[in-house]
């Protein structure tokens, strides 16, 4: 049996990982760390996210959260992220990242606690997301700059960063895909008199609406004909089973950073 931890686990994918878990076999939740200004702390976190009693207390200290644990799943803030590796690293648990927005220090923290425990890190814990950015990294690769390059993310209303780090991920993969960095092609905002589009560039277009859970697309086009490619998650669910096959695998790997490719086999 794995013993996982969630940490965020009252935001919304903390909930869905806690559903989730539920339902899995070989998995069950021991551990969950929330915010210290959470109303539910100290209450049972199953019951915490609408299931029956799970005998784990909601706390706001990740050391004693990931206690008796294998791998902690940390959906959260980028300005805990530090804190949750510090606590993962010192009691040698093994961590599932998929907090988005992560700064110059949050990433180095990753770094440098991937040196003392495995860490999946991953901005999208979908598994049809990690085939998709492998689509449109060949699609990048094979069309030139002839064809004008737009990708665009969809979220719920509540979502604090922009573009979302998926979004970010795909412009990156596009880029190196074409031999450049993305900082020198991408174009984040239109308004007014912008001038004609720069060859080469990456445009990103943003919606923040309603209940979205997460859509992108990536179009390329040409002078006589576009390309589109869509991944359209319907519900978080898909996010959270990802993020659970990801602590399946990391927890048997030895100290590294990895990503979803990794836990599929596609490096």
């Amino acid at each position: 049996m794995l013993d996982v931890a969630v940490v965020g686990a009252t935001g919304r994918m903390g909930r869905a990982v806690i559903r989730c878990l539920a339902e899995m076999e070989g998995m069950r939740l021991a551990g969950a760390v929330t915010e210290a200004a959470d109303a539910a702390l100290g209450q049972d976190a199953g019951e915490a996210c609408g299931l029956p009693r799970a005998g784990v207390t909601l706390t706001d200290d990740p050391r004693a959260g990931l206690r008796d644990t294998r791998v902690a799943v940390d959906f959260t803030l980028p300005s805990a992220t530090e804190a949750n590796v510090a606590a993962a690293a010192a009691g040698g648990v093994a961590m599932v990242v998929g907090t988005t927005g992560l700064g110059a220090e949050q990433t180095a923290a990753l770094r440098s606690g991937a040196e003392r425990i495995p860490i999946v890190y991953a901005r999208n814990m979908s598994m049809g997301m990690a085939v998709f950015k492998d689509l449109v990294e060949r699609a990048a690769a094979a069309l030139d700059d002839d064809y004008d390059i737009e990708i665009l993310d969809a979220h719920h209303a509540q979502k604090a960063d922009a573009p979302s780090g998926t979004a970010l991920e795909l412009g990156e993969r596009v880029a190196a895909a074409r031999g450049k960095s993305l900082e020198a092609l991408a174009v984040y905002a239109r308004h007014g008199q912008t001038g004609s589009r720069k060859r080469g560039a990456v445009g990103f277009s943003v919606v923040r609406a309603g209940q979205i859970a997460g859509d992108h697309s990536v179009l390329f086009a040409g002078a006589e004909e576009r390309v589109e490619l869509v991944h359209r998650a319907s519900d978080r669910a898909v996010f959270a089973r990802g993020a659970l096959r990801a602590a399946g695998w990391v927890a048997g790997q030895p100290p590294g950073l990895y990503s979803i490719e990794d836990v599929l086999g596609l490096k």
